[in-house]
């Protein structure tokens, strides 16, 4: 079971992804670093390195325990859904 925090990260994170710890918190405007690493924890994202301009950025993907968890082959299925569309209207 995720708590009301962590559905919202993991939401930002699925349609946001890559996305860095600092925009995630930017979007929730709250330190977000209990609800990451319980979603890290448990599997349900996972850190992505990039390099740009010599430095490392840690930013977070879904896993495929996201994919699963919510019935999901892919995560284009979830931005393409007509309905969430509606809602973010």
């Amino acid at each position: 079971k995720l708590s009301n925090a962590a559905l919202e990260v993991l939401s930002i994170v699925a349609f946001k992804q890559p996305i860095s710890k600092i925009d995630i918190e930017s979007i929730r405007g709250v330190d977000s670093s209990g609800v990451i690493k319980k979603l890290l924890d448990n599997k349900i994202i996972k850190i992505q390195k990039f390099k740009k301009t010599g430095k490392k950025l840690i930013h977070y993907v879904t896993t495929s325990n996201f994919l699963d968890l919510f019935g999901l082959n892919d995560v284009d299925e979830l931005k393409n859904n007509s309905e969430i569309k509606q809602i973010l209207k």
